[in-house]
């Protein structure tokens, strides 16, 4: 048995959902592809999908061996490309995942210009937002950091800025603004629910003395865990949110938001890229992450640049390194 084949054909299978599809995309007969596939279950003693007449569904061993073959195979893909490319050849496919706001704000503006530049090069993004990240399945992984995140995790910073608070001024002029933390208990308040959780309690840190933290048990109108879910109720009027300032920026210098509670913020953020292994990082993968880093720069420089609420040059800062070693996230 070709167990490296078997492999490829298993993963194949799940990828298009049946066998015949399979057969299709590898240009085997659907007789060779079963065969293989049960080649491999012999081996491994052990059933790896489910079969019905209507669908395929993987069982919960099939589950964690197709991890690990998806990692055999990128590195056996990376590995024969490193080896035959030369230095100028940059195709394949790219697998991306980010949470939607980091697909929204900062992936998604750039993507034409990437594509100019590296034509033969396709991308692959899934937009989600998954309690433990599947790294080991993609390419380049964004991470909003959180302590939940293995600090073993081999990851690149990309972005460093803070949440502000904000609201309409249509919403100030019914409510007033708020002049101290406290005076967010009288206040219909957005919140972020991460991971699912409504979480009773906000934080707020005074910019100009990041010591301990003021905590507030305010009332939330709205529990949503969409950043732009929470920004649009926001420019409606529905309330006070945060959110990262660079994100902000644009609607604070149209004057559709206001910041409140200046200097107080609600958060310290961090965006991290994270690859699957040191080991053959595809040259794709590498230059992709140099150029989204470059043009974030740009970018977020530019609207605070015109945003009067963003003066503060210790407020936002971007920190992305030229080296090409990528760390543990704890360093």
């Amino acid at each position: 048995m070709d167990r490296l084949l078997s492999m490829r054909v298993f993963a194949e299978v799940v990828d298009e959902g049946s066998f015949a599809g399979a057969a299709r995309a590898l240009d085997l007969s659907p007789a060779a592809v079963t065969r293989l596939v049960a080649d491999l279950e012999e081996h491994l003693d052990t059933r790896l999908l489910q079969r019905s007449t209507r669908r395929l569904a993987l069982t919960e061993a099939g589950d964690l061996y197709l991890r690990r073959v998806r990692r055999i195979l990128q590195d056996v893909d990376d590995a024969d490309a490193l080896a035959g490319q030369s230095s100028t050849d940059l195709s394949g496919i790219l697998r991306v995942q980010a949470p939607p706001v980091l697909a929204s704000y900062h992936i998604a503006p750039v993507l034409k210009e990437f594509r100019e530049l590296h034509p033969e090069i396709a991308i692959d993004l899934d937009v989600w937002s998954p309690k433990d990240p599947p790294i080991e399945d993609y390419d380049l992984t964004l991470l909003s950091a959180d302590d939940h995140y293995d600090a073993n995790v081999i990851a690149r910073k990309v972005l460093e800025s803070q949440a502000v608070l904000v609201a309409a001024p249509d919403y100030l002029r019914r409510r007033g603004a708020p002049a101290k933390p406290e005076d967010l208990k009288t206040h219909d308040c957005l919140r972020m629910k991460p991971l699912g959780t409504r979480v009773k309690i906000w934080k707020l840190w005074c910019a100009l003395d990041p010591g301990r933290p003021v905590e507030l048990d305010v009332k939330a109108v709205l529990w949503a865990n969409h950043t732009s879910t929470l920004l649009e109720a926001a420019l409606d009027g529905v309330g006070i949110t945060s959110a990262p300032i660079d994100l902000v920026a644009p609607y604070l210098t149209r004057g559709e938001l206001v910041r409140v509670l200046s200097p107080w913020i609600a958060g310290h953020l961090t965006i991290y890229a994270a690859v699957p292994s040191r080991k053959y990082i595809p040259r794709r993968t590498q230059v992709f992450f140099d150029f989204l880093v470059e043009k974030l720069r740009g970018r977020v420089a530019a609207v605070l640049k015109d945003c009067q609420d963003c003066n503060d040059e210790n407020l936002v800062f971007i920190e992305a390194t030229g080296s090409m070693e990528w760390p543990n996230m704890s360093q």
